[in-house]
């Protein structure tokens, strides 16, 4: 069973987090675990655990990283199989309640996920609409596309995958659904693709991209487990620890930045001539912009495009 995936922004991810022997590290999207074999190769003693909650990801790991999941291996990797939403109470359940020293998150779609026609995340590939990262929960996008409203299914093309044409495909759909469900995924690439004009289909790229995107991310509560488990994260690790984020899109990105920025600014009372220490910030911001890939990343990875890393350390 293999996990190919290429690892974006490897090296700053985890350069950024300052791994050290004996720290304790999480990888809150484990996926084919490039970050995590980088990681782990940067430190003689520790622990780092890992989360998934696609369980082809965590079967792979099982067999890719065996060597360091025995008990008395140096360094030591846990692998997790849940959503990163339930980050503290699952360390907790492993003994890990006195905080950690550093954490990552490369968010999105990993390669074999998009790869795996199976699983219905991509419009390239005929497959029953699918898109559940966690195969075991009941809502798909089979059930999104054949049970929403028309408002709400151009919401969330709206919302979630800033489609201008999301009332259009909206109205597309629930008419074409009257007839007989809607289940696979080229059915919908071709309603999609009647939806939009003519001449709007002959730039920017596929056409059901943005939502495919859009569906995705609702299947998987994508944006509301994300602020959450960020709240978690800075909660928990302990003063000095660090937190790299990798975005791929403006949604996720507005909210690490939103996040970051609540934790380390803070407003003093005019005259006030000094900072109390229940107002000090919690986080200092590691780089001010983001990081994006490099020249030559970018030309050896087309995922790198749109990537972009945050990072900052717990005060």
């Amino acid at each position: 069973m293999k996990f190919k995936h290429t690892s974006v922004l490897l090296h700053e991810t985890i350069d950024n987090l300052k791994p050290k022997n004996g720290g304790l590290y999480v990888d809150a999207t484990f996926g084919g675990g490039g970050h995590a074999k980088y990681l782990l190769s940067k430190i003689e003693t520790g622990t780092l655990v890992g989360f998934d909650q696609d369980e082809y990801a965590i079967k792979s790991a099982e067999l890719n990283f065996a060597d360091l999941l025995q008990p008395d291996s140096e360094p030591k990797l846990k692998l997790v199989h849940d959503n990163f939403s339930n980050l503290e109470q699952d360390l907790v359940k492993l003994g890990y309640a006195d905080g950690i020293d550093g954490i990552y998150y490369d968010l999105g779609v990993s390669s074999p996920q998009f790869d795996q026609a199976d699983r219905g995340f991509s419009y390239r590939y005929n497959a029953r609409l699918d898109m559940r990262m966690d195969q075991s929960q009941d809502t798909d996008a089979y059930q999104l596309v054949n049970t929403l409203s028309q408002k709400e299914l151009a919401d969330i093309l709206y919302q979630y995958g800033d489609e201008k044409f999301s009332r259009q495909i909206a109205h597309r759909i629930v008419e074409r659904r009257k007839d007989k469900p809607i289940v696979t995924t080229f059915e919908l690439v071709d309603i999609i693709k009647e939806a939009i004009p003519a001449y709007a289909r002959r730039t920017g790229g596929h056409p059901a991209k943005k939502s495919f995107q859009a569906l995705r991310v609702a299947v998987n509560h994508e944006l509301d487990v994300l602020q959450a488990s960020l709240e978690e994260a800075i909660k928990i690790l302990r003063p000095g620890g660090r937190l790299s984020v990798i975005t791929f899109q403006s949604h996720e990105d507005k909210i690490v930045k939103k996040i970051f920025k609540k934790y380390s600014e803070v407003e003093v009372p005019r005259g006030m001539p000094f900072v109390p220490d229940d107002m000090k910030p919690t986080l200092r911001l590691v780089n001010r912009k983001p990081i994006t890939a490099s020249t030559s990343e970018l030309e050896n990875n087309n995922r790198s495009h749109s990537a972009k890393l945050r990072v900052a350390e717990k005060l």
